[in-house]
This record gives structure tokens, sequence and C-alpha cells, in this order.
């Protein structure tokens, strides 16, 4: 006997559109099978083998995170199949920053009203982010949860899990004043300070479709553009260069990521002239009146991810990483001292 029951139906939560949901999904989750996975969608757990080959020992490493308020911006536009990839980008590009390699994901959508279409498009983006990241989506949870969430609205949040040989973890502690800062660029505001972006704009469907000649689209397209997933450039980067320290740069922007990798004694000093800031943040500041100093204590400001390396390896990381077609430049250097971050 199928299970069903008409009075949870009645109290809001259809348990059928649950089963519909998967089997829509299915096709994406495929998309994002790796040969160590054992276990389809819809068991207790996914089940992931792990070759161990080259690894004499092994460290698991995971990261969690959602994708936040960004959330409102998909749902005024009523456009679901990008965020996913937000959501594994905000995990596996953690997970990369202490050299591992991500392995598996798992998603967690919460929702006011289980429509089986729109959970599958939600997930759609869950799958190309694996995709993009070169993990598998072994699982996950949808929750209907009538009366706490509204009917049209849902929170998404993950997980990711990686392997990194203990002898290869990044070693931040081996950084010097005169090692360089090689900036990787975003695709724009990502996946933080969305509050603030909400606020600055009176975001509404009105304001989110307004074309800015800067921006060369509307502003809710810019600021639905996923977040970047930097794995394969940042594996591509540590086969060939021996790279000392990785920030991923999120919420806090570079005052409080940054920090998070360097020693203490040591800052990091960054050019602002050569710091590539995308239009919409200069737009963002304009509009809302930012101090500068603000913008980046709160964004990217178009630099998602940080790598440290020895001055005489910067030309080869750079070429290492734009082999892997991202766009990377120099943007400072470390020097004494325990500041964190000097930007002059």
């Amino acid at each position: 006997m199928k299970s069903f029951s008409e009075s949870y139906k009645e109290a809001g939560v259809d348990v059928t559109a649950g089963y519909k949901a998967v089997e829509l999904m299915k096709a994406h989750v495929a998309k994002t099978m790796t040969s160590g996975v054992l276990s389809g969608i819809g068991g207790f757990g996914g089940l992931f083998e792990l070759d161990l080959t080259g690894i004499s020992k092994p460290v698991l490493v995971s990261g969690t995170d959602g994708v936040g308020t960004k959330l409102k911006i998909a749902f005024l536009m009523d456009k679901h199949d990008t965020v996913g990839i937000d959501c594994v980008a905000m995990c596996v590009n953690d997970v990369i920053c202490c050299g591992a390699k991500p392995l598996f994901f798992l998603d967690y959508v919460a929702i006011g009203k289980n429509v089986p279409e729109k959970v599958a498009n939600i997930v759609s983006g869950v799958a190309e982010g694996c995709v993009q990241a070169g993990c598998a989506l072994v699982g996950g949870e949808t929750a209907e949860m009538p009366g706490f969430y509204p009917p049209d609205e849902y929170d998404l949040a993950g997980f990711a899990v990686g392997v990194v040989d203990k002898d290869k973890i990044l070693k931040p502690e081996t950084q010097k004043a005169g090692d360089i800062v090689i900036a990787i660029k975003s695709s724009g505001v990502h996946s933080n300070g969305f509050s603030l972006v909400r606020k600055v704009f009176s975001v509404n469907e009105s304001t989110l479709s307004t074309r800015f000649d800067d921006l060369g689209a509307t502003l809710g397209e810019v600021l639905l553009t996923p977040t970047k997933i930097y794995v394969k450039a940042i594996l591509n980067l540590l086969s060939k260069v021996n790279v000392k320290s990785i920030s991923h740069i999120t919420g806090g922007g570079f005052y409080e990521n940054i920090p998070r990798s360097l020693p203490d004694g040591l800052s990091a000093c960054i050019e602002r002239k050569s710091v590539q800031v995308l239009p919409i943040f200069d737009l963002i500041m304009r509009t809302g009146h930012i101090p500068e100093r603000d913008m980046f204590n709160t964004f990217n400001m178009g630099v998602g991810m940080c790598v440290v390396v020895d001055k005489n390896d910067a030309d080869k990381a750079l070429e290492a990483i734009k082999s892997a077609d991202e766009e990377a430049y120099v943007m400072g250097e470390l020097v004494a001292g325990d500041e964190g971050v000097i930007i002059k």
C-alpha cells in the first residue's frame, strides 16, 4: 500500500507531492554520479566508497552553508534553478581552502508548500553545482512546513565532504613577508551581503527589472548570478604550485576572511588600485552612500578567492589558474604586522 494520509494533507502536508518531487529530481541527480557512489537517492543515508589511491593519510574535510537572503531575489523573480549552485558553491569553496577535493554533497530544502516541479527546479541547480565541483549529490531532504514558511517561500542549505592527504593540507604557518596575494575574480555579489543589498535598492519586482547601462543587464539578473565554483581551478593550481594559503571571500569581505588564513605577525597589504571591482559593487556603494571600507568589510568586491604563494611562484600560479578558465591577478603581498588586512 502506498503511503498517503488524508489527515496530514488537510493539515497542509501532501506526502505524495514529496514522492513526485523525488521522481522529478532523479534525472538531475543522475548527472552528478561519480565512481564512489554506492546508493541512489531515497534511502536513509547516502553511501560513498572512498578511493584512497595516492592518499597515504586521508583526512575528511566538511563544510556547510546556505544561500541566505539572496533567496528573496529568487522569490521575487520566480527563478529557482540557480540558487542551488550558490548553495553548493558556498560549501565546496570552503572545503578547498585547506586543499581538499570535494567528494559528495547533500542538500536540505524547507518549503512552505511542496510544488514538485519547483522543488525539482531548485535541485537542478544543486546538481549543476555538483557537476561544476566534480562531486556527487548523494542525498538530501525536502521538508514541507506549512505555517512555518509562506507557501511561496523556502530555505536552502547543504553540506559537502571532501578528502585531503594529511601531508598535503595547506600550511599557512609557512607564509612570510613578501609572499604574493593573488585574487581570483568573482562572478558578482555571490551569496553574501544581500540584507544590505536589499536595503540599498529597496528591492521589489520593479527595482529588480530595472536595467542599468553600467551593468549591461537588469538588476535582478546581475544579483541572481550564481556564486562561482573554484574547485577545478584550485585543484589544478595545487597540482602545479606550492600554495601556502587560500581564503574564500564570503560574508565579512576582505577584512574578515583573509586574516583567517594568516598566522600571527603577518598582514595582507592590498593595493586598492589593483583590485578589479565589478560594476555592481560601484552601483551598490553609490546608491547606498556606503563608505568604501564598509564595502570591503561586507562584499567580495569582485574577488571570490585569495591565494598566497611565494613571489617566485606567482607567474606559474597565475598561469595555472587561467588555464582552468578563471581570471586572476596579483593584488598585494604579505607584510609584517598584526593589522590583518591593509588596503592602500
